[in-house]
């Protein structure tokens, strides 16, 4: 990765890169966007008190996305053997918080025992050991997923996707806009304050992808039926990435 030029690319962000040092290095490969429309009132309660969920013209959104993570480092050590690539697989929904707008993960499941324990440690985020497999056959991408952490609740996923479309940047002001262009993500500390964790990466290219839903029980942990309507589904190019511990928000 050419860091020195990823770097270089910040035209498209919201705000400026943070002055310290990134911390995470990562690419995101064969990523799906899958999203439902969900009412505000139903997810604001699973957030903390100095969020609030954020809406597209009326509407909240929860989204579950499937990828395939790789060249994973931390920026002083060389890729770690078992933590490298890995499937990796998110639920989440989209918030507002000291003047920022972001991600609020509700999990984080993912194939590699080492990057769980380190994201949990490290990013305090509610990532899970799952039993995954992620290969493409053809044209179509086969994705399952399946919840194994210990004392955690149950959760599968099993879909299976194609790309017919040709990769494009969404237009300003859309709906996969408001869901995909996100610089930040919020976590909180042990103490329950709010912190919030800046990342980095080329505008998304997208393109609607036909989808297969086989199972899906991310949101169960929730307490929350995913509506009975298709997905609105867009696969991602890959994603060069780069990430920041997170830090106390708004800042001191």
């Amino acid at each position: 990765m050419d860091t020195a030029a990823l770097l270089a690319m910040t035209a498209h962000r919201p705000w400026p890169l943070p002055a310290r040092p990134w911390a995470l290095q990562m690419a995101w490969h064969e990523l799906l966007f899958l999203h439902w429309p969900v009412a505000a009132a139903l997810l604001q309660p699973l957030l903390p008190p100095s969020l609030t969920v954020e809406e597209f013209d009326g509407t909240a959104w929860l989204g579950v996305v499937p990828f395939r993570m790789a060249a994973t480092r931390l920026r002083w050590l060389p890729p770690l053997p078992g933590a490298r690539a890995f499937p990796e697989l998110n639920v989440r929904t989209y918030v507002r918080g000291g003047g920022r707008s972001g991600v609020w993960f509700f999990s984080l499941d993912a194939d590699s025992r080492l990057a769980v324990c380190g994201a949990r440690a490290w990013f305090r985020l509610p990532y899970f050991l799952a039993r995954m497999h992620c290969e493409r056959l053809g044209d179509e991408l086969h994705y399952r997923s399946e919840r194994t952490h210990r004392g955690a609740p149950t959760a599968t996923f099993a879909a299976r996707w194609r790309v017919n479309a040709p990769f494009a940047g969404p237009a300003q002001g859309s709906l996969a806009t408001f869901l995909t262009e996100r610089y930040c993500l919020f976590t909180t500390d042990r103490a329950g304050q709010l912190c919030c964790g800046d990342v980095h990466h080329r505008p998304w290219q997208l393109a609607p992808a036909e989808v297969e839903l086989q199972r899906c029980t991310m949101t169960e942990q929730l307490a929350l039926a995913l509506p009975q309507v298709p997905p609105l589904a867009l696969a991602a190019r890959t994603q060069e990435v780069l990430a920041w511990s997170p830090r106390r928000w708004p800042p001191a």
